[in-house]
């Protein structure tokens, strides 16, 4: 049997690898169906022209739900930001350029960003009325179907030793709105206290796009309150400011 080594820890969740495989063990706090959405969307992700680790299983492991997939030899775009910061601006524009092909998939059997957006907002202490006009500001949003990460940040890809990309951790993917999702990253980036990554991120994004700017940041108020829904204590503060911006149209 292959000796377990490792890969990351989170509250709720710890990564190890074990031979050619990664193993994903869930926490108490995931349900049966959370990890089966997880997986379902992962399989799905697999089935468009996108490279993702496969799916190899879904179980129990030491009496946790677990995931298994490929693993994939070779670093994350994060680390390799950090060990070649003379070469941030070429691996921001390939970050910018993968994204591009997520958007360019499509996966109809996703659940829909919009939902998922709304929920997430219903479940948020926030006052009713602002509650009500973030509904109805989602509601006014132009309706997509282009496949969105949910994720997508520098952590999430692996760039093999042969230069390939793999894009993983499909567990928040849906299809919707692209701007939706950069208005994510673009948060992601912020939460992280990279503000200038931030900017770069998203002009970059809406030069290549054809994406005019205040589209994309009118998702803003609406990404920070689902958001805030995950229950991050040091994230609320900074979260509350973002959901009570003006309009930028």
């Amino acid at each position: 049997m292959a000796s377990r080594h490792m890969l990351a820890r989170q509250p709720h969740k710890t990564v190890y690898r074990e031979g050619d495989r990664v193993i994903k063990l869930f926490g108490d706090t995931y349900t049966k169906a959370d990890v089966l959405n997880e997986a379902l969307n992962h399989a799905r992700a697999e089935e468009t022209a996108i490279r993702v680790p496969a799916l190899l299983e879904v179980g129990i492991i030491d009496g946790r739900w677990a995931i298994q997939l490929e693993y994939v030899e070779g670093r994350t775009l994060a680390e390799l930001m950090k060990e070649h910061p003379e070469r941030h601006a070429e691996y921001l524009e390939r970050f910018v350029d993968l994204q591009l092909d997520i958007f360019a998939q499509r996966a109809p059997l996703m659940n829909k960003l919009k939902d998922k957006m709304r929920r997430k907002i219903e479940e948020t202490d926030l006052d009713a009325n602002v509650r009500y006009d973030l509904f109805t500001r989602l509601e006014g949003m132009p309706r997509h179907n282009k496949l969105c990460h949910g994720d997508y940040n520098p952590t999430n890809i692996i760039i093999a030793q042969d230069g390939t990309p793999y894009i993983t951790d499909w567990a928040h993917a849906t299809q919707g709105n692209a701007s939706a999702d950069v208005a994510r990253t673009y948060l992601l980036f912020h939460l992280e206290g990279d503000a200038e990554t931030a900017e770069r991120y998203l002009d970059l994004f809406c030069q290549k796009s054809g994406t005019a700017k205040p589209y994309v940041q009118s998702w803003l108020p609406l990404v920070a309150a689902s958001q805030l829904a995950y229950g991050k204590a040091e994230e609320r503060e900074f979260l509350l400011r973002w959901i009570n911006v003006v309009d930028y149209e």
